[in-house]
């Protein structure tokens, strides 16, 4: 590791203060059943089609869900079924209520589903729902064209099935601040970007949570979140800091666990702009990335060389050797593409240095410490990286389009298929394609993939689009992340999984 990154792990490391209040405090009284959480992101809404963290929170469910093995499973709906994929029937589940003692039919579905795609662009294009019809339990969706994939995009949180009868009643405001879904807790009380106040809902229809209350806090400081840990004022935190995690575990009433995710950290090139537009550009910026100092000296061994979007243990991730840092060669491109070393060492072209700004976000404690080390490596070859950090990327790379590139992580096989990222991201129009990458080769593969239900062939196909976005350099892949989420050992009935989808669940319970 290089003095740089030291300094900065260890400045990253250094104790914060002043995160307590009242309703952070887990410790309870004998009998009491409540707990704590502290999550990453905040969120300034609970629109259940806009936010993620209502469902995470236990408030909503979808018609499907992903299970332990990363499977499509049953969850409001019970079955679904189509001879065409074109026309689906879906049967919603009996005898459950949203957590206002409404009955959940295929009425009250369909209208969910309808408010999804009027408030949600993402959902209206993943979904291709061209019309519905409710009949008792069944439900049936017609798409604009054949969509093998919809009941994994039915997973998606910005489903979630809620209670438009209650938004109706509420108004759209109250509602957004509580809204009424059929998952194990209803919300009491909500503090935009602080918490979010949860009671047991009583009539849940997998049987009543073992807690009856939940504060679901947020902070995007993660030392702040280890902190809270350590004095116990947290029950569970996400995102830890790799470099707390050997302090956390000294204390043998917590833990932390470690889980390989579904998630890639990698960088966003903003092709808007002429200079990102060159491939040598591009590549250059490829071999400047250290995979192997991100896993052990950021992530501490928390995490594995990137290779591609979809980690190497999933049937379609690529079998490519990890690209290694070459700083000579990235140099070579660059002057390839007209840049000139000049007596100071700086590249430059037309009398002007080569600066790149990177956007990154503190909410993922490792991206700040690897723009960093980009930083570094990239001022050995004359090239000048300046970090600009932003408190919402998702807000700021759409808003803004001045940046060259970006820090991100995505859930890049969120439903255990690679369609979902594909589109997402890297397809025009995509939810998290802040770049307005549009690529004619991918496009036609994705294109076919979203075609074919074959799972042979899905496979397939996907391994063929990630050739291209290789090739063509779309992004630049760094490290597969594990999930670090500190647990106080008072937590039963609970672990993280790999999907991060599912966090407050009736079985979690407190000692």
């Amino acid at each position: 590791m290089n003095k740089l990154l030291v300094a900065l792990v260890l400045s990253a490391a250094v104790t914060l203060s002043g995160c307590s209040s009242q309703s952070e405090v887990a410790s309870v009284a004998a009998g009491e059943k409540k707990a704590t959480l502290l999550y990453h992101f905040k969120s300034g809404s609970l629109d259940p089609h806009n936010e993620w963290a209502v469902l995470r929170a236990g408030v909503t469910e979808t018609l499907v869900r992903l299970d332990d093995r990363l499977q499509v499973a049953p969850w409001l709906a019970t079955k679904w079924e189509t001879k065409d994929n074109r026309t689906w029937v879906f049967t919603i589940r009996d005898g459950v209520t949203f957590s206002d003692g409404s009955t959940l039919d295929a009425a009250a579905a369909k209208a969910s589903l309808e408010r999804a795609v009027k408030a949600s662009k993402t959902i209206g294009k993943a979904l291709k729902i061209v019309s519905m019809e409710a009949n008792g339990q069944e439900l049936t969706i017609v798409t604009s064209d054949p969509h093998p994939s919809l009941p994994s995009e039915l997973i998606n949180p910005y489903t979630s099935v809620i209670s438009v009868a209650a938004e109706q009643k509420m108004g759209t405001e109250a509602f957004n601040k509580a809204p009424v879904g059929t998952g194990p807790f209803k919300v009491t009380g909500f503090t935009p970007n602080s918490e979010i106040l949860l009671e047991r809902n009583e009539s849940y229809w997998d049987g009543p949570a073992k807690l009856e209350e939940v504060v679901f806090k947020f902070n995007e400081d993660g030392n702040v979140r280890a902190l809270a840990l350590q004095s116990k004022e947290a029950d569970i935190a996400t995102q830890l800091p790799a470099e707390t995690v050997a302090a956390i575990q000294k204390d043998s009433d917590l833990r932390v666990e470690s889980v390989p995710s579904l998630r890639a950290h990698f960088l966003l090139f903003n092709q808007q702009k002429p200079l990102l537009q060159d491939i040598r550009v591009r590549k250059a910026v490829d071999l400047l990335i250290h995979r192997d100092s991100i896993a052990k000296d950021v992530m501490l061994g928390h995490a594995t060389p990137a290779n591609g979007p979809f980690n190497t243990r999933l049937p379609f991730g690529s079998t490519d050797e990890v690209q290694q840092q070459n700083l000579d060669e990235a140099k070579n491109l660059l002057q390839q593409s007209g840049f000139q070393t000049g007596a100071d060492g700086k590249l430059t072209k037309d009398g002007q240095p080569l600066t790149l700004e990177l956007i990154t976000y503190k909410a993922r404690p490792e991206l700040p410490l690897i723009s960093q080390l980009i930083q570094s490596d990239a001022a050995k070859i004359g090239v000048a990286v300046t970090i600009k950090n932003v408190e919402n990327a998702d807000t700021y790379l759409r808003e803004n389009k001045d940046w060259d590139l970006a820090t991100y992580s995505n859930l890049s096989a969120p439903r255990g298929d690679g369609g979902y990222f594909l589109n997402s991201a890297l397809m025009p129009g995509g939810s998290v394609n802040a770049a307005g990458i549009s690529n004619p080769k991918l496009s036609e593969v994705v294109n076919r993939l979203n075609a074919t239900s074959d799972i042979a062939q899905r496979i397939a196909l996907t391994q063929e689009a990630v050739s291209v976005i290789k090739l063509e350099v779309l992004h630049t892949y760094a490290v597969y992340p594990n999930l670090l989420v500190g647990v106080n050992q008072r937590v039963t009935g609970w672990k993280p999984g790999p999907e991060e989808y599912y966090i407050l669940t009736n079985k979690l319970d407190v000692k």
